[in-house]
């Protein structure tokens, strides 16, 4: 499977019914972007949610971004991948990753395992004596230097979260060539930096409470301090970009000048404001 330039990320979580859905999804292949990447926390079941949102396009990739390795086991989640692609035109690519304490041992009630032991587990688990699995289309919530190195040595590539330009030249370096660096970059199409931070910092507030984001955040250089209070401007202005169209797009292509071979924008919006969102994905589509 190849992996376009450009890409949206959005929680399907957000829609208010599935017709609501349904039209989101048609209205992000319109645009011409190559994949929707969507999480899984508390709402939708990631392959139940992919089967229904490809089952309204016709060329549109979806990713998950991420499944949780605690919420299926490898067996589970390989039929789930090879199944999703047999019927629906090899379109599914199965993003992993190992989530976070509270979502596993607080919501789940599993044991949250060390990361790296875990999900080279995982995909051996999925792998073991599958003739073609090299060419499988996996690929890793990897954000440290362990992970991306796991990621480039057993899957396709890695999808890194609440990054900087920094982190993707870093990034690009561990994983080589020939592999997905598909970033996520958070995007409000707005002027007023007042309103631009303030929804940034209040979509940016369910990560700043998580260890594995704020170790992330403090190893690419960003202090305590950054992370205090919501998230110093600075901090905000890095991981949200905002602006005009033209503004964000450059930093949007700062991402690709440092090595990303796929960047996918996630439109914050005030809740419901859907025509917002929609005006941002369609501006920012020549990316």
């Amino acid at each position: 499977m190849k992996l376009g330039r450009l890409g949206a990320w959005y929680s399907p979580d957000k829609h208010a019914t599935p017709a609501a859905m349904s039209a989101f999804v048609k209205t992000v292949e319109d645009l011409g972007y190559d994949t929707l990447w969507y999480p899984e926390s508390r709402g939708y079941e990631s392959f139940s949610v992919a089967g229904y949102m490809l089952g309204q396009t016709k060329t549109l990739k979806l990713g998950s971004s991420i499944a949780s390795i605690y919420a299926r086991d490898s067996f589970t989640a390989r039929r789930g991948m090879i199944s999703l692609n047999e019927l629906y035109g090899n379109r599914f690519i199965l993003g992993l990753g190992v989530s976070h304490v509270p979502m596993v041992e607080g919501l789940r009630g599993h044991v949250y395992e060390k990361p790296i032991p875990a999900m080279r587990a995982y995909l051996k688990g999925i792998m073991q004596d599958q003739p073609g699995a090299e060419t499988w289309p996996i690929a890793l919530a990897a954000l440290r230097p362990l992970m991306l190195k796991l990621s480039a040595e057993m899957t396709q590539g890695a999808l890194p979260y609440n990054t900087t330009p920094k982190h993707t030249a870093e990034a690009a370096k561990i994983l080589g060539p020939n592999k997905w660096l598909a970033i996520e970059q958070k995007v409000v199409v707005e002027t007023d930096a007042t309103r631009a931070r303030a929804l940034g910092r209040e979509e940016l507030s369910r990560y700043m409470v998580l260890d594995n984001y704020r170790n992330a955040w403090l190893g690419m250089g960003f202090s305590e301090a950054d992370l205090a209070n919501g998230g110093s401007d600075s901090f905000i202005d890095q991981m949200v970009l905002w602006g005009s169209a033209e503004t964000v797009k450059e930093g949007l292509r700062a991402h690709f000048a440092a090595g990303a071979t796929h960047v996918a924008i996630q439109p914050v919006h005030a809740p419901g404001d859907t025509a917002a969102r929609d005006a941002m994905l369609k501006a920012l589509a020549d990316t």
